[in-house]
């Protein structure tokens, strides 16, 4: 039966720094997201991991979405290192990729390290081994399916992320107004603390962004495997959680109104301060 996940079970992931941390072990996340064509998404993912609370971000992408990331975010690193966690394809093309940059995914995909797959890498997640979780939406479920041999006649969207799960022995997390979190083992959760104005550009970027920071503190403070059910679910009430206070915030707290990708990345830090005030 499927959880109703919410901000205890999101504070019960989430981790509060101490004075013993230093940015390494308050987690370190790798992204290689972003392209010459769409450079935004790299902005966007990079902005919402360090406002959702990360000790350190590598950026490692094209000269074009590198410039602009350290241009709005000059505290990021952009040489190679060691990470907890990865995020990759966020504003990307498959069509477009080079080879050299599929060689550099398919690694990371076979490491040990757990990795955000989203946008233009999901068609690399089938037959991948590393820890993985998949942030597909409607169409690109569908493809993923496809690929993977699996029929969609019949299935409710709940049944077919489990059975997409379970295929790939990795956590597949299908965005829409109710999302959907399954892992291989049959954990499922449900997290709808969003709002429809979510429905708008570049806000995927900023959720992708949103996991990968929690997933890299999770993995920084974890004594063994992390659970990446839990931590997509966490991400994706963070992410809906900001946007629904941005929402509220753009109309002056009178109802809701209309709100941008970059904006609803920016509540992120309260929507992480809330989290962390109601959990024992």
């Amino acid at each position: 039966m499927a959880e109703l996940w919410g901000a205890t079970d999101a504070g019960r992931v989430l981790r509060m720094p101490t004075a013993a941390d230093d940015k390494y072990s308050r987690g370190v996340l790798g992204m290689r997201t972003g392209s010459t064509r769409y450079p935004g998404a790299a902005v966007l993912g990079v902005e919402a991991a360090w406002r959702t609370g990360i000790g350190l971000v590598r950026y490692l992408g094209p000269p074009a979405p590198t410039d602009l990331v350290l241009n709005r975010r000059p505290e990021t690193v952009t040489v190679d290192g060691r990470v907890q966690a990865w995020v990759i394809g966020s504003g990307t093309d498959p069509q477009d990729r080079a080879d050299a940059e599929t060689a550099a995914l398919r690694g990371i995909l076979s490491g040990a390290v757990p990795v955000v797959v989203d946008a233009g890498a999901l068609d690399l997640a089938v037959g991948a081994t590393a820890p993985r979780i998949l942030t597909p939406h409607d169409r690109e479920h569908d493809r993923l399916r496809a690929a993977l041999g699996l029929r969609a006649v019949g299935a409710s969207r709940e049944d077919a992320a489990v059975e997409t799960a379970r295929a790939l022995g990795a956590t597949v997390l299908l965005k829409g107004s109710v999302t959907i979190v399954a892992d291989a083992d049959g954990w499922i959760a449900h997290v709808a603390s969003g709002t429809p104005w979510l429905a708008t550009a570049g806000t995927g970027d900023v959720l992708a962004g949103a996991i990968g920071a929690v997933l890299a503190g999770a993995a920084a403070g974890a004594g063994g495997p992390v659970h990446l059910g839990r931590v997509a679910a966490t991400g994706a009430w963070l992410h809906g959680r900001a946007a629904t206070l941005c929402t509220q915030a753009a109309v002056g707290g009178a109802g809701t109104g209309p709100i941008t990708a970059l904006d609803a990345a920016g509540y992120l830090p309260r929507a992480v301060a809330e989290v962390l005030r109601a959990s024992p």
